[in-house]
């Protein structure tokens, strides 16, 4: 045990690794409150995963768009492709989840496994990541509530649906400023109060898709899934990299750990069931979709809009523009969770200043929750994202492939930790998920590749100017001396 603990807090290597033994009596004094139980953490991973997605990608891929090759009906197929690498990774942090139920995800799973410098750079990445994710998410809303308020005889001014690169006239995405600001506030109310709100969200959300898809169950017309395959398996599998930005939130849910009542046993079964019932929903949804409207005639932007139109129903659509919006909402606070805690998590560790590692009475960090939303709320409304927007997918892929090289070499250098549960076919599956995000990674254009670089590069100044000197692994570190104060 001291072996462990004393030689990591003495190593000047930047691949020091932050000891699995004080996880324990870490958590015990975070600040953070216990508060979640297992639906409750179902419910944030399953807001995460499924937003305005599943009525958008699978129209836009099975259509194909101007730019892109049709699927078909097989989109289904490329939903299935997707949800079984994001299935590799999951069972990765489903491991780590039931090893080290610690706050900071993939960025606590890359420092205890591979060491300090990979842990800063995915935390590092995720920063980014998770609040251009919230500012993206965001964005949709304007369209959706613009689309909404018309349909009930509401004119939004155009000045304030979007900024002047996305709708000619327009001046600031109000609504997308709002709406950020709104679950920022949700957030800061604490994590008790946040986990009822996204239960009953989430819950409604189900319900809206399950009725959805119902509906237009009985408008489905076998002849539309002929042919299955109009452009091949090449087809499909670029799909899958398109749709697999819909299969993904549960890394977000997992930064909560410290915050479930039994992390241990909980965030396993969470981490699973959300992407489980997400993939059904999935399923059904393509099945009814491209069942319903051939697949030439799908709108690549609105699919499910366009398909209750063409059976002659098209007061749905306002329907599903009031479902979009309950969508994002819960995506958006899943994320915005996800930074929070990751931001946290580094500043307890000493990489990041101990300012924003302080919190209130209800146990939340007012101080990076506000700082995120706030953040997410300029790059919604002021600037122009699509670049931003680009990064999100880059850096996901890149927190998948930590974590799933993490599972690898944990189990062959701390086999004695406890687990309560463990991947299947070690290494094939955590193999898998590493393969997969990397092809997925390739697919992504070249700037794509140079911005990611440059957000690295200006962490690892930041890493080496600060983290370093003052992270709670180095034993010279200044925090040593204001933790002694404060205990």
């Amino acid at each position: 045990m001291m072996s462990e603990h004393a030689g990591a807090r003495g190593s000047q290597s930047v691949l020091r690794r932050k000891p699995i033994d004080n996880v324990e009596d870490e958590t015990g004094r975070t600040g953070l409150f216990k508060s979640l139980g297992l639906w409750q953490l179902t419910a944030i991973g399953v807001g995460g995963i499924i937003g305005v997605g599943i009525f958008t990608l699978a129209g836009l891929v099975a259509n194909g768009g101007e730019d892109g090759t049709a699927v078909g009906p097989a989109v289904l197929i490329s939903f299935l492709v997707a949800g079984l690498a994001s299935a590799a990774a999951a069972l990765s942090y489903a491991e780590f989840a039931g090893m080290i139920p610690r706050a900071g995800s993939a960025y606590t799973y890359g420092y205890v496994a591979l060491g300090e410098i990979i842990g800063w750079f995915i935390g590092w990445d995720l920063l980014l990541e998770y609040i251009a994710i919230v500012a993206v998410v965001a964005i949709g809303i304007s369209g959706y509530f613009t689309e909404f308020m018309s349909g009930i005889g509401v004119t939004v001014p155009t000045w304030m649906q979007g900024t002047p690169d996305t709708i000619e006239g327009g001046l600031i995405n109000l609504p997308a400023i709002v709406v950020c600001l709104l679950i920022t506030f949700i957030l800061s109310r604490g994590t008790k109060t946040f986990g009822r709100f996204e239960l009953v969200a989430v819950g409604l959300k189900i319900l809206l898709i399950l009725g959805i898809v119902g509906l237009g169950f009985f408008y489905v017309d076998a002849e539309n899934y002929s042919p299955f395959l109009p452009s091949g398996f090449g087809a499909v599998f670029t799909g899958a990299a398109t749709v697999f930005f819909a299969v993904f939130g549960y890394d977000a849910m997992s930064t909560a750990a410290e915050e479930a009542t039994d992390g241990k046993k909980h965030m396993p079964k969470a981490i699973l069931l959300s992407l489980l019932i997400a993939m059904v929903l999935y399923v059904l949804a393509t099945l009814v979709l491209t069942g319903m409207q051939n697949y030439e005639d799908i709108s690549p932007t609105a699919g499910f809009a366009s398909a209750f139109q063409s059976v002659g129903l098209p007061v749905v659509a306002t329907v599903i523009s009031a479902f979009a919006v309950i969508s994002i909402l819960t995506v958006m606070l899943t994320f915005l969770l996800g930074v929070t805690r990751v931001w946290f998590s580094m500043s307890r560790d000493g990489l990041l200043p101990a300012w924003f590692s302080t919190t209130d009475l209800n146990g939340t960090p007012q101080r990076v929750t506000w700082i995120a939303g706030i953040a997410s709320a300029l790059l919604a409304g002021v600037f122009p994202i699509r670049a931003v927007a680009d990064l999100t997918n880059i850096g996901i892929l890149a927190a998948f492939v930590v974590v799933c090289v993490a599972v690898i070499v944990l189990r062959r250098t701390r086999p004695e930790v406890p687990r309560t549960f463990k991947l299947p076919l070690m290494p094939i599956v955590p193999a898998f998920g590493v393969l997969a995000s990397l092809f997925l990674m390739l697919q992504l254009h070249w700037e794509t590749w140079v911005r990611f670089g440059v957000w690295l590069l200006i962490g690892l100044a930041v890493y080496f100017f600060y983290g370093r000197r003052n992270s709670l692994m180095n034993p010279d570190s200044p925090r040593h001396a204001l933790l002694r104060r404060d205990s």
